[in-house]
């Protein structure tokens, strides 16, 4: 049976890296990172997710504040409420909790954030600074990623990474990432023909897709380092994109669904608002 990539210990140990990296730049610059979350409209899913958010800030330390306004807000009223962040030079990070309502663009917004406040790392620019390897605010999700697989020692340099989805959020920018790291990297999607097969040549293989258990157990290479990105609600449970118990033998390391990736992308993103603030406050 292969190892569990245990995400909740591990982000547990980077929070408490953080916390103590806060208290000494509080000590520094009398100021403590201060991130704002925009919540809009009345999604439980999302609701639940900012709380979250919330929480760990302030176990760390990092003030957070969250602006929650009615889905009837419009897109020129929501822009000029991110401008006003912009400006506002004690606010360190801004998140604008995705999805949108329908009749307001979520590129437009994303756009309108600030590229040195943007904590998630989807502002144009921090994209474009992945993927030529520039610095920049890399997306939590992904980053979360990459940690995960270095904590175990998963040696990248010449293996096969397969990434099995291709959204702008997960997708796209892990592959990036795993391409700085040496890897030979291949994007699977719906329209991938034989998807067993490439699966059973990755070395690492990264399932984002959003589809329950659709990487079954005789999908996966014996020895191999699964990441299991999906988070899909059966029955009252939360069940990831690869049938963990059947993979679970094969594998050599995988994540579990919950208690895998999803403490990480929360990890990651902390660690987005202290770089934020130490960047905007010149503490580096």
């Amino acid at each position: 049976m292969g190892t569990i990539i245990d995400g909740k210990a591990l982000s547990k140990s980077i929070r408490k890296e953080l916390k103590e990296e806060v208290t000494r730049l509080q000590e520094q610059s009398n100021k403590a990172p201060h991130l704002v979350v925009v919540l809009v409209g009345e999604d439980p899913a999302s609701q639940s997710y900012v709380r979250a958010k919330n929480r760990a800030c302030e176990r760390i330390g990092i003030k957070s504040t969250i602006i929650e306004k009615d889905d009837s807000i419009t897109q020129t009223e929501l822009i000029d409420l991110v401008e006003s962040l912009n400006r506002d030079k004690a606010v360190h990070g801004i998140l604008v909790q995705l999805p949108l309502p329908d009749h307001i663009d979520d590129n437009t917004i994303i756009d309108t954030i600030n590229q040195s406040k943007d904590v998630d790392g989807f502002h144009p620019l921090n994209i474009a600074a992945l993927q030529i390897g520039t610095p920049g605010v890399l997306p939590a999700t992904p980053k979360g990623i990459m940690t995960m697989l270095e904590s175990v020692g998963v040696e990248l340099k010449g293996k096969k990474a397969l990434v099995v989805g291709r959204s702008n959020i997960v997708g796209k920018p892990v592959a990036q990432l795993l391409l700085r790291q040496h890897a030979t990297v291949t994007i699977a999607h719906s329209r991938t023909q034989d998807l067993k097969k490439e699966c059973l040549e990755a070395d690492v293989l990264i399932a984002a897709a959003g589809r329950a258990k659709m990487i079954t157990g005789d999908m996966i290479k014996p020895g191999a380092t699964v990441i299991d990105v999906g988070v899909n609600r059966v029955d009252d449970k939360l069940i990831g994109d690869v049938d963990f118990e059947a993979a679970k033998e094969k594998a050599a390391h995988i994540t579990p669904v919950p208690g895998g990736v999803g403490p990480m992308t929360i990890a990651s993103l902390l660690q987005n608002t202290v770089e934020c603030f130490m960047n905007i406050e010149n503490l580096k």
